[in-house]
């Protein structure tokens, strides 16, 4: 009978809305959060060397600077590339760059006939640094209908610029913009090739491009 039976409801704590949290809170929160991790942990016989370990390791993570981690991601990228092309016995495949567009397209080729068997496309979008290490691995893994690693699609934008990289410019007294390939940087101040220097102070520079093709790259 339906009447034997008691039905108790629970009092549940709403989760707390982050956003309206002040920084101390967040603070207390976090703290109150790895204090629980570490009792649970030891509880269920995680080895607490290994769990200190991996927290040290999520705080490197996490300190990293966008363009570190955007290094991290253009050469894991290169490896991609090298061992997917090198792996893949059946076909050639060949990259169509085009720095211009901002595309980099895979197409994969039938060593005994030379039809195309299959091909990926690479596109950077317009507000994005492209990088033809990116590109190609992006472009190889769609043409081999492999997923793309998320990192790929969502990689920091560089903050430093450096010989090789193609920078949009914005010098002080015009408001015109150029593009121009840096060719070597010394003393505080950018020489372009085939250019003058140009100086930090006096330009707003933006790395377009980043590839360095033929540059150590």
């Amino acid at each position: 009978m339906h009447n034997e039976y008691e039905v108790i409801v629970g009092e549940h704590t709403p989760a707390p809305n982050l956003d309206e949290m002040s920084y101390d809170e967040l603070i207390a929160l976090v703290e109150d959060a790895m204090k629980a991790l570490r009792t649970r942990s030891y509880k269920n016989g995680y080895d607490q060397g290994r769990f200190d370990a991996d927290i040290e390791a999520a705080k490197i993570t996490d300190e990293k600077s966008d363009q570190q981690k955007r290094d991290e991601i253009v050469a894991q990228a290169k490896e991609d590339v090298r061992v997917l092309y090198y792996k893949d016995y059946i076909v050639d495949t060949d990259f169509i760059v085009n720095a211009e567009k901002r595309t980099v397209v895979a197409l994969r080729k039938s060593k005994m006939y030379g039809h195309i068997k299959s091909k990926g496309i690479a596109k950077c979008a317009p507000d994005d640094c492209f990088n033809v290490h990116i590109g190609k691995a992006i472009a190889l893994r769609r043409a081999l209908g492999f997923k793309v690693p998320a990192e790929y699609l969502n990689v920091p934008q560089p903050t430093d610029v450096r010989v090789g990289d193609v920078v949009r410019g914005r010098t002080a007294f015009r408001m015109d913009t150029y593009e121009e390939t840096v060719g070597e940087i010394e003393g505080g101040k950018y020489k372009y090739i085939g250019g003058d220097f140009d100086y930090t102070e006096d330009a707003d520079l933006v790395v377009i491009d980043d590839s360095r093709v033929g540059e150590g790259e």
